[in-house]
Parts: structure tokens; C-alpha cells; sequence
């Protein structure tokens, strides 16, 4: 039986925890070995990465890095190459448009002795869009090789949409999705790229406003639903979480009891009586893996809203940032590993879920 490597291409925002997750709970989930590729020698990384190798991960990089890698102390083990093609799964978790680029230069050469490639939310159209529990059904052994791990945003809004308005519901409840994206700035791990104040977005798709819906009706379109949705964006000047405004119309009247049951029977939704960000954000730096709540999303109680009719759900709720598409990650990952076996195999993080926050 060939070994099980699975091998992530980044050390960012989400590669790092990834690569740290998978390690920690190797046994557990049947992965023989873990390894990752770091792109750039610096010494700033350097105790990132004796961190990672220290949990049992092993290094690889470009060919001509190594002498750059030695000299701070770090020693490679596989060129890129090579990592690549010993693994049995690879996870992309560079810079928006370099996995496209990765795609071509390097896993469509290794198609034939790789059981799959993933690539994150920034890399529209890359592969088959997934996200934990939305859309499981739609993946196809015999036609997906290459999977795309849909945006944290876009598994919030999913979440909100198949739980409140598509359980329990034959023929589906919702006539319309409207949903406004208030977006952090930039990650706490990051320096560049915050905004000074809030920045409003642009309506770029003409169908859906933003991507976080266009990539919503995409993934529900994949399971044979196509649901009327719109999304807008903003940036705030913020590192804590992005926020998500929902206001959903359902044919078939509702309660605030029903959708707090609702809310309350999907192990992949936490919900909190916080309302402020930061106390959200700082629960999940205490209390979760790699300081990441997993949960697809964290719903503000205070802030839901049934209308006299009982047909429009209105709310706010929290991203977890990359703790949902890290979990879909894993399990995109362990379905090429186990395809008949990956729901109990990945059971093992369900301490690492929320039932409130």
C-alpha cells in the first residue's frame, strides 16, 4: 500500500495552521507523513518554519534555495519537485493567481500518480468548488482531481443559506439572499495592506454584486440548486473578523424559535451572545487550534430578526477567517486520501468545533 503524504505548497495565513493541524492529528486522520513547501529563505520565517519541522513536517523548496535555506539553519529534504511527486495529496496555499500558475507548471504534470490537488478561494475556477457540508455530495471519484476550497466568506454565507432555508425544506424555502461582506482590513499575522478607513466595493458581477454570492450560487449549482442571491463588500480598518449582514426571504413562514433550533442542530455553526469582534476574535485565539475556530460561522444571537410574517430572516455573524476553509481543506483532502471512509476519518476534529462562543 503506497504511503499517504500529503504535501502543502505555503506557509501564510492558511498554510501555516494547515500544515500544523495535519500534523498534530496525523495518526488520527492516516496520514503516514506531512510536507511543505517554503518558498523564500528569510530569517523572519525562520522560527515559523523550526516550529513546523519540530511538529514533524519536512521541508522542501526550489532546487537553486537550498544554499539559502542552509545558511539560516534550515535544512530542505525535497526539491519542490520532488514533493510533489511523492505526495499522494497537494494543497495550495499560496498568493491569489500563483496556484494557477503552480496548476501549469508543475501538478498537471503529476496528475498520473497524485490522487489530488487543492487550491484556495482566490483560485476561481482551478477545480470542482467545495465546501464542508454544503456540497459534499457533488464530488465525483472519477472526475475530480482538482478541488477549489471556496472563501471563508463564501462558507459563511453557504452556511447561513443551506441551514436556514434548505434543511428540512424538500423543495428549498428561499426566494432571495441578500447579504453584505464587512470585510478586516488585513490578517493580525499581516503588515501591508490595511486600509485607513472603511472602503467600500465594487458590484463587478452583474448577476450576483460581489464573488462571495457568484461563489455561493456556483457551489449551490453543484447540487443542482440555483438560488437568487446578491452580495456587496466593504473593508474596515480592522484585523479582528470579518462580518457578515444576512436578510433572507423564505416562501414557507418561520419563528424566532425554528431558526434558533436550526442554528442549534448544525454541529458546523456556533453561535454566541457577543456582539463586539474582538471578543469573538479573542475566544478563538484562546480557545482554538492555532488560535482558528473551524466552525463555518459564528452567528450573533442579539442580532436575529424575524419578521411579523415570518418571512424575512435578518442577522449578522462572524467569519471565522480561515478556520472554515481549513476544515474543508482537510476534508477535501482526506476524500482523495479515504473517498469511502473520510467522514469518520475526519470525526477526530470535532473537539476543535463550537457549540458557542
Amino acid at each position: 500500500m503506497p504511503r499517504k503524504i500529503v504535501h502543502i505548497v505555503g506557509t501564510g495565513t492558511i498554510g501555516e495552521p494547515l500544515i500544523g493541524l495535519l500534523c498534530d492529528f496525523r495518526e488520527k486522520l492516516g496520514i503516514d507523513e506531512v510536507t511543505f513547501h517554503k518558498n523564500t529563505p528569510l530569517t523572519t520565517d525562520r522560527a515559523k518554519v523550526k516550529a513546523l519541522l519540530k511538529r514533524g513536517a519536512r521541508l522542501a523548496t526550489l532546487e537553486d534555495r537550498f544554499d539559502g535555506f542552509n545558511a539560516i539553519g534550515l535544512r530542505p529534504e525535497f526539491t519542490s519537485e520532488e514533493a510533489i511527486e511523492r505526495a499522494s495529496v497537494v494543497i495550495d496555499c499560496t498568493p491569489s493567481g500563483i496556484g494557477h500558475q503552480n496548476k501549469t507548471q508543475y501538478y498537471d504534470r503529476f496528475r498520473h500518480n497524485t490522487f489530488g490537488f487543492i487550491a484556495q478561494g482566490s483560485e476561481f475556477g482551478f477545480g470542482k468548488m467545495y465546501a464542508r457540508g454544503i456540497n459534499d455530495q457533488a464530488l465525483d471519484p472519477k472526475k475530480d482531481q482538482f478541488i477549489q476550497v471556496v472563501s471563508c466568506n463564501t462558507h459563511n454565507l453557504c452556511a447561513i443559506i443551506k441551514t436556514l432555508t434548505l434543511e428540512d425544506e424538500p423543495d428549498g424555502n428561499l426566494i432571495s439572499g441578500r447579504f453584505v461582506m464587512i470585510r478586516r482590513a488585513n490578517d493580525v499575522s499581516q503588515s501591508s495592506s490595511f486600509v485607513p478607513s472603511p472602503q467600500v466595493g465594487k458590484h463587478e458581477d452583474q448577476v450576483y454584486g460581489t464573488h462571495h454570492a457568484r461563489d455561493a450560487a456556483l457551489l449551490f449549482q453543484t447540487v443542482d440548486l440555483n438560488l437568487n442571491l446578491f452580495s456587496s463588500a466593504m473593508k474596515v480598518n480592522t484585523q479582528y473578523m470579518h462580518s457578515l449582514h444576512f436578510h433572507l426571504k423564505v416562501n414557507n413562514p418561520t419563528t424566532p424559535q425554528k431558526v434558533l433550533a436550526k442554528l442549534d442542530g448544525n454541529k458546523r455553526i456556533a453561535t454566541t451572545d457577543k456582539r463586539d469582534a474582538c471578543e469573538v476574535f479573542s475566544f478563538g485565539r484562546d480557545q482554538g487550534h492555532y488560535g482558528r475556530i473551524l466552525n463555518h460561522t459564528v452567528v450573533a444571537i442579539p442580532s436575529l430578526h424575524v419578521s411579523s410574517d415570518g418571512k424575512d430572516i435578518t442577522g449578522f455573524c462572524f467569519t471565522p477567517q480561515d478556520g472554515n476553509s481549513l476544515m474543508s481543506s482537510i476534508s477535501a483532502a482526506m476524500w482523495f486520501l479515504y473517498p469511502h471512509s473520510y467522514e469518520s476519518k475526519i470525526q477526530c476534529l470535532l473537539p476543535l468545533f463550537f457549540d458557542e462562543v
